[in-house]
């Protein structure tokens, strides 16, 4: 009698099959997805570098790097709400609040959303006319339904994105993953040199004293040539997280009084026990939810477009208020979604990723016009290495970077 040959599998063999492939999935997995990442992290990258060349051909043409706070004033006698609102003739105005993201648009190759933005824009729903350069970039979602949506600022540029970050779509007003750095202290972080009026400020000198990053908040004339500690030594930009809506502490701005003018420790109180990376239940965090990390590209609020070299890479934002208002002064970390630091934007266009774990010095208050010892002006950065790449005349030296 003749027996038949077995063409198929046994349960047995074809669940050793079924066993090697997956083990081999679980192998190549991991591999995938940090191929992924990399990818991702050199198109970050790439960003980064035509932000990077954007600002030095608008330097190279107007002899001057883009004003961080500056724009169009509000007139002597009106009131906020001016500042929002569309007339027949043109009104609105952005009360010097522009972002230095916005000038460079034109060598971006966003010549049509420069257009926009330079030229009255007519909104779509009563037919009324924004005045150049735009209204007020604090404007709510609710303020820009009930006066007439302002496009430009609730659009979101591609060379402003990185593609590690998730987050879209409101409450965001136009995200960006990158900004400008405004150096290593707090004091006069927003008000600048003038005020939404135009007039000069009595505490002018102050801010000046304080603010020594390579971008002072409405100071409207940083150039290349002030930077004395060299272009390749000194940070211009770099990158950050955008809310997720998850009470991360890089993207969920927290009170704490006393970070930045007492100690920077004072920030990271708060965080969960068991995931420090979030903040716990009982940490007071400020502003609404339109008002959080990256949320609006066209804003010069640090929170939005710009950051500190206080704490390293990926640590905590916060404020340096009791108040709820977030036009104070504050610490803000530059952060990512890749794994281990943050890219860095250096004066000379190049791009360095910077680690979490870099040398960043004391634990004291930061620079002021009235300081004493580390924290005179003109004195080295308290906050180490992390300081020093973020100040422009610091003449500190800088060595390898980690």
């Amino acid at each position: 009698m003749k027996t038949r040959s077995r063409s198929g599998f046994t349960l047995v063999e074809l669940l050793v099959v079924i066993a090697i492939i997956g083990i081999m999935v679980g192998l190549l997995l991991p591999a995938v997805q940090a191929a992924r990442e990399a990818a991702r992290r050199m198109s970050c990258s790439n960003n980064m570098k035509q932000v990077g060349l954007a600002m030095h051909n608008y330097e190279s043409a107007y002899k001057q790097l883009p004003a961080q706070g500056g724009g169009t004033k509000r007139s002597a006698g009106s009131a906020w709400a001016d500042s929002l609102t569309p007339t027949v003739s043109g009104g609105g105005n952005n009360v010097r609040h522009l972002s230095a993201l916005v000038p460079i648009l034109p060598f971006m190759e966003q010549q049509a959303l420069w257009q926009q933005i330079s030229n009255p824009y007519r909104e779509q729903t009563n037919g009324l006319l924004y005045a150049a350069m735009g209204p007020n970039t604090h404007m709510t979602l609710a303020e820009h339904d009930a006066n007439g949506r302002y496009e430009p600022w609730l659009t979101t540029l591609a060379g402003l994105r990185c593609p590690s970050d998730p987050g879209q779509g409101l409450p965001a007003h136009g995200r960006t993953n990158y900004g400008v750095c405004v150096g290593d202290s707090v004091y006069y972080q927003y008000q600048g040199i003038r005020d939404q009026f135009g007039n000069a400020l009595s505490t002018a000198s102050n801010a000046k004293q304080a603010q020594r990053g390579m971008f002072q908040v409405g100071y409207l004339k940083p150039r290349f040539r002030d930077v004395l500690d060299g272009l390749s030594n000194t940070i211009m930009g770099g990158e950050f997280n955008t809310d997720l809506g998850d009470r991360d502490i890089t993207t969920q701005q927290k009170s704490a009084p006393g970070a930045g003018t007492t100690a920077p420790s004072l920030c990271a109180q708060g965080a969960d026990v068991d995931r420090p990376s979030f903040w716990g239940s009982g940490a007071s965090l400020m502003g609404s939810n339109e008002q959080q990390r990256g949320f609006k590209w066209a804003c010069h609020l640090t929170v939005y477009s710009g950051f500190t070299t206080i704490l390293p890479p990926n640590g905590p934002i916060c404020l340096d208020t009791s108040s709820g208002d977030i036009f104070s002064w504050g610490i803000f970390p530059t952060s990512s979604r890749h794994p281990g630091g943050a890219h860095a934007l250096m004066g000379d266009g190049g791009v360095r990723f910077i680690t979490d774990s870099i040398e960043a010095g004391q634990d004291i208050g930061s620079v002021y016009h009235a300081g004493t010892g580390a924290r005179a002006p003109g004195q080295e950065s308290p906050y180490g290495l992390w300081g020093a790449m973020g100040t422009r005349a610091g003449r500190e030296t800088i060595q390898e970077v980690p």
